[in-house]
């Protein structure tokens, strides 16, 4: 849920870029955003459990042991829906700068 659905209960087109951070991060990391079924607490929420990852620097906790991947890409994924999800909607992108971007490294 974004945060400013869950502060003033207005959708906005931040709010689009909230829910692509938190599809992106579900994808990349092959599980839903809010686990039960968890081994400690912290692993409970998708956004706290990847964030504490990534600044740890073991993205590799968060795919598969048998999963091949490019870690110079997992860390782009994340670190995008990172940007995404964060509690203050104005410093989250617009998803155009984000298409742009991507675009910009897929032609580079």
């Amino acid at each position: 849920m974004s945060p400013e659905w869950q502060n003033s209960g207005l959708i906005t087109v931040k709010s689009d870029v909230y829910s692509f951070g938190v599809v992106l991060l579900e994808i990349v990391c092959c599980r839903s955003n809010f686990e039960v079924n968890v081994s400690t607490a912290d692993v409970v929420l998708l956004s706290t459990w990847v964030y504490n990852c990534f600044i740890a620097k073991e993205l590799n906790k968060l795919v598969g042991e048998d999963e091949e991947v490019d870690l110079r890409t997992l860390e782009t994924m994340v670190r995008v829906g990172l940007l995404c999800i964060q509690d203050e909607p104005n410093l989250c992108p617009l998803l155009e700068k984000l298409i742009v971007q991507k675009r910009g490294s897929c032609t580079s």
